[in-house]
């Protein structure tokens, strides 16, 4: 399975400090918010990846990640001209994805929770048609919203409804066979002028494809679209590091613990960080991983 990342967007919702600088790349607590979904994809078995950015910004990606080799990956770009949509992702990444099936992941989803690795590789192990992800929130009318019967099924999805038929908030990560190419191909623009991830959706639940999976206690979800939500996810993040003393989407230590890269390549990595809590941290877990 392969994945993409889409970082796209002018993110007006956070202006003036996204004037000149994309969203993806403002930090959360002590790292880029785009750690925090690259950690994610990482997590479920990714290693080829497609960030997809505008022009603007695609060069700040570029500067921070490369090729991925460091960290055992094989990432990618692509520019969005301009915000056509979640959907349009599938269209612009038609030649990298292929003949096979992707994940999609927004930029600005922070996820986090013990089971959560188990989560993501059942899914890729799992997939039949499609996969989407629902946390119950206190207002969902800012989101697509999902509907179920008595056994969990979806019986349907719309997008920032009114008088939501649930709480449940479909998240910004998604899991799909290789049709969701032509499907995307398909769609037309809503009134907004784009084609909506949920008009996608529910080409899948017509034909019974598409499967929901629950984000229940225990798990956190954030939408970090807006200044309150970012400086909430700062904090939990913080929160949870200090108390533990474990890092939340170490894209280093994730790639040592999933075999991406050897200890001794982690270990010429930690000479980026020197000096830094974060470098600390790193040899901190080389010293684990040794014995030390």
């Amino acid at each position: 399975m392969k994945g993409i990342l889409l970082a796209g967007g002018y993110g007006t919702r956070l202006y003036p400090t996204t004037k000149a600088v994309s969203k993806q790349l403002l930090p959360v607590y002590d790292k880029p918010l785009i750690y925090y979904p690259l950690s994610v994809l990482m997590l479920a078995g990714i290693r080829e990846i497609l960030i997809i950015s505008s022009e603007n910004h695609i060069g700040g990606y570029k500067s921070l990640f490369g090729d991925g080799k460091e960290i055992g990956l094989s990432i990618e770009y692509a520019v969005q001209d301009k915000p056509k949509g979640i959907a349009d992702a599938f269209i612009i990444g038609e030649e990298f994805i292929g003949s096979e099936d992707v994940a999609l992941i927004l930029g600005d989803n922070i996820f986090y929770g013990l089971q959560l690795s188990k989560l993501l590789m059942d899914s890729v192990e799992n997939l039949n048609g499609a996969t989407v992800f629902c946390a119950s929130v206190s207002d969902p009318r800012s989101f697509g919203v999902i509907e179920f019967d008595k056994n969990g099924n979806v019986l349907s999805i719309e997008e920032k409804p009114l008088n939501p038929k649930s709480h449940y908030a479909v998240t910004g990560l998604y899991f799909y066979d290789n049709h969701v190419i032509e499907y995307a191909k398909s769609l037309n623009p809503s009134n907004r002028g784009e084609i909506e991830i949920t008009d996608l959706n529910n080409i899948y639940l017509r034909k019974n494809k598409l499967k929901a999976k629950f984000f229940g206690r225990g798990m956190a979800w954030f939408d970090s679209g807006n200044c309150n939500s970012l400086l909430d996810a700062s904090q939990f993040i913080a929160s949870i590091q200090k108390r533990q003393g474990l890092y939340i989407a170490c894209i280093e230590e994730i790639a040592l613990n999933k075999g991406y890269i050897d200890l001794s390549q982690f270990k010429s990595l930690i000479k980026n960080y020197e000096n830094t809590e974060y470098g600390d941290y790193l040899i901190s877990v080389a010293k684990e991983k040794e014995g030390v």
